[in-house]
């Protein structure tokens, strides 16, 4: 087969002549039959239900990752199949919808779709990035700015559609194309890279929480998550901000004087005021909750409530409620279910045994074993394009098969990969952020700049992440 013809426009794979579009079902199909064979006939001894709830998570993988099937679907009905099949009860289904985890960011998404109506969030950074008088001082601040949007947008594609407008803003004003290709780069790459420093910031956190409960490791609060990740993602993304700099602008487009949109200058409203009040008090509630005895779920709920009261915020339930990602709540309640039923049913078990008698780990020191993982799960977006669901995936096979051959704690394992599963800059499909501002209005960045980027960029981050497993959070008790 001509390698040219598989790089041809998408338009050209969609038609039924193409030879390539029929690569990918009939690669899967392959595949799909060789994990059913080697599972069922290639493992003596293992339960039933547990060869079906690791045939269900391995067809569920090949549809995430080869044939690129929307996320949610996939598993929804992988959890169908687990229950059908008898791996997991009925309720364990139902209950999934109804677990502390979704609760929590059922009311974190009420809280960011009522804080994105309020236009404060722009406004508050547009303020921020003002007294920039360069381009390197601009995307340094704007560094800040946009991590700090981690702990109170809890979605980074909502976080990207909420900071899109002040990209556009500052694009119109500047007029400098090669700046705005490097901001093009410096929004979703913070986004994602600040993602990390924040229990809320992703669903695959509480996917990686959950594993790590059920494993025995410690239980994570919303201060103990950001006291772990808060300054490797910082580092991660301060290091991005200056290749940035260095990578697209010349030293003396970096140092060249700015003239940066004014804020605006009417005070805040009633309304604007009162979403800051509650946007405040919920952060504090999440940061103070374990001494104050407050759970982090019940200060979630109480902020929605109160920010959907319309007299204090403008905004009621209602409208607040059409604004959230259910796509990623159903997501994140399938996953839950199927990491339950690849615990309880001994079929994780099983895989870390396979891994185990497949690769040379168990003579390997701890060190390469943590670097294997920190390089694995940044490498592991170019496989798998949700971010949860690498969190789905890399913590069976490769965070627990790592902790069993004495990488260390199966809690440390599980940080690890989840840390690096945030890493997904080289293509525009890994990640909406990435897709939303290389088509955004005006310059962008081709994926050519996206390639440049992260060829420095990756090896880097797995390095800061090798080290930070390494010396950082054994120290903090991880």
């Amino acid at each position: 087969m001509n390698d040219k013809t598989c790089l041809a426009p998408p338009s050209a794979l969609s038609s039924p002549s193409s030879p390539c579009a029929w690569t990918r079902p009939a690669l899967a199909a392959l595949l799909a039959l060789a994990a059913a064979a080697g599972i069922w006939l290639g493992l003596p001894g293992l339960a039933p239900t547990a060869r079906l709830a690791l045939l269900v998570f391995a067809l569920a993988l090949i549809a995430w990752s080869l044939l690129r099937w929307d996320d949610t679907p996939v598993a929804l009905l992988a959890c169908l199949a687990l229950v059908g099949g008898g791996v997991v009860p009925t309720q364990t289904l139902y209950a999934s919808l109804g677990s502390e985890l979704i609760w929590l960011l059922l009311g974190a998404f009420v809280l960011s779709a009522v804080l994105q109506g309020s236009g404060l969030a722009e406004r508050a950074a547009l303020r921020a990035v003002t007294g920039a008088g360069s381009a390197a001082g601009l995307c340094r601040r704007l560094c800040w700015v946009i991590a700090a949007t981690a702990f109170i947008i809890p979605s980074t594609s909502a976080r990207a559609a909420l900071l899109l407008p002040l990209f556009l803003a500052l694009t119109r004003t500047l007029e400098r194309p090669r700046l705005a290709r490097a901001l093009a780069l410096l929004f979703p790459t913070v986004i994602l890279l600040s993602a990390g420093a924040s229990l809320l910031g992703a669903g695959a956190h509480l996917v990686a929480l959950d594993f790590i409960e059920r494993s025995g490791g410690p239980r994570l609060d919303f201060l103990r998550w950001a006291a772990l990740a808060l300054p490797f993602a910082l580092l991660a993304c301060l290091g991005a901000t200056e290749l940035i700099l260095r990578l697209f602008l010349t030293a003396a487009e970096r140092a060249a004087p700015l003239s940066l949109p004014a804020p605006p200058r009417e005070p805040l409203s009633a309304p604007q005021r009162g979403v800051l009040a509650v946007t405040a008090l919920s952060i504090a509630g999440w940061i103070a909750g374990p001494w104050l005895g407050l759970d982090a779920t019940l200060v979630a709920l109480l902020g929605a409530l109160a920010a959907t009261c319309r007299p204090l915020t403008g905004m009621g339930m209602a409208q607040a409620l059409k604004k959230l990602e259910w796509n990623l709540l159903l997501f994140l309640a399938a996953t839950t279910v199927m990491g339950q039923a690849l615990l309880d049913s001994g079929a994780a078990q099983a895989l870390s045994r396979l891994a185990l008698q497949a690769l040379p780990l168990a003579g390997a020191a701890p060190a390469w074993l943590l670097g294997a993982a920190a390089l694995l799960s940044v490498l592991s977006h170019l496989l798998i394009t949700s971010r949860t669901a690498r969190a789905v995936v890399l913590i069976p096979t490769l965070a627990l098969p790592l902790a069993a051959a004495g990488g260390g704690e199966a809690a440390l394992l599980i940080f690890v990969c989840v840390q690096g599963s945030g890493f997904c800059q080289t293509l525009a499909v890994s990640a909406k952020p990435v897709a939303l501002f290389a088509r955004a209005e005006g310059p962008g960045c081709a994926p050519r700049d996206l390639l440049k980027l992260a060829a420095l960029l990756a090896p880097a981050f797995a390095a800061l992440l090798w080290l930070f497993a390494l010396f950082v959070w054994p120290l903090q008790g991880l």
